[in-house]
């Protein structure tokens, strides 16, 4: 069963219930699962009370270690949130069962592209904001983690493989691991190929179901800002990092699944080459189907993590 489906399932004792900081205040909690604890927040850098699923080691109430965590971010779309991972046909529980690692799955917003807009009609949607200043340092305060680079990895699918991307790039420290499962990899695009088209989705999709009109990029661009995005523009900062990527090859035939993952695997490839002619080493991986992520590679991806990060 997913937590946070508007229910309080239990509060944990006093000596482990979560806390308010960082600018997070709780006002809703669920620590009665032995595994996955949930809270949703009141924070000033989203116009709306934004949730968190927090996925435990089965061990982790009776083993008194510290663990590495993955920060697990969800794609977009009015269908997903802190519950996708956790929600079929995924299975984050399983897919982690007996692993030493503790999974954190934020909302990034329906098309919130992990980014703090240029503009928005219907309040703040800060997502950078509560992600890197308030959401990693409340994680780290409030469960046994190690709260450095190497303790940490970012992931995600579709829009959230982007923010993963993006978010080791730009916070260089934060991140040892970075993975993207069909996610964009350039937000320019190559010559001859999409050029700005996933700006351009990134600007259509949030005007239409997170900005009420604004746009994360602006109209027209802040080319900064794009620059300051674009994994394709940071390679540098993605060295000494562990880097996996999954694309699909044979989309479904239809118009979503096409235009998505079209992208994808243009804009991984056109990433992939620059971080080739740099010299950084990088697992990648070319798969038949289209927009999805693929259980198989995603453990292969998860234990991959596992053996980068600080040992629990």
């Amino acid at each position: 069963m997913a937590l946070g489906a508007g229910t309080v399932l239990g509060t944990a004792s006093a000596a482990n219930a979560a806390d308010d900081g960082f600018g997070l205040r709780i006002v809703q909690r669920g620590e009665g699962d032995p595994r996955m604890w949930y809270y949703r927040f009141q924070t000033a850098e989203i116009g709306w009370q934004p949730a968190v699923n927090v996925l435990l080691p089965d061990d982790y109430h009776v083993s008194g270690r510290t663990y590495p965590v993955l920060y697990l971010f969800h794609g977009g779309g009015t269908d997903q949130d802190f519950i996708t991972f956790d929600r079929a046909p995924n299975d984050i529980r399983a897919w982690t069962a007996g692993k030493p690692i503790i999974v954190v799955m934020p909302d990034g917003g329906h098309a919130g592209w992990y980014s703090n807009p240029v503009s928005s009609t219907v309040g703040p949607r800060n997502w950078e904001s509560f992600h890197i200043n308030q959401l990693i340092p409340w994680i780290d305060a409030n469960f046994r983690t190690y709260a450095e680079f190497d303790g940490r990895a970012v992931s995600g699918f579709s829009m959230g493989g982007f923010g993963a991307l993006k978010y080791a790039a730009k916070y260089w420290g934060h991140f040892a691991s970075v993975s993207s499962h069909s996610g964009p990899a350039s937000l320019r695009g190559p010559a001859g190929g999409l050029q700005g088209g996933v700006v351009h989705w990134a600007n259509a999709s949030s005007a239409a179901v997170e900005l009420g009109g604004g746009t994360v990029y602006g109209v027209p661009w802040d080319q900064r800002r794009v620059s300051m995005d674009n994994p394709c523009e940071r390679v540098e900062s993605y060295r000494n990092k562990r880097i996996f990527m999954v694309a699909g090859t044979s989309p479904e035939p239809t118009f979503w699944d096409r235009f998505n993952e079209t992208a994808v695997l243009e804009t991984q490839r056109e990433f992939r080459g620059f971080l080739g002619r740099a010299g950084i080493p990088h697992d990648w991986h070319e798969v038949p189907g289209g927009h999805k992520v693929r259980a198989d590679l995603f453990v292969r991806d998860l234990d991959g993590i596992i053996d980068r990060l600080r040992k629990a």
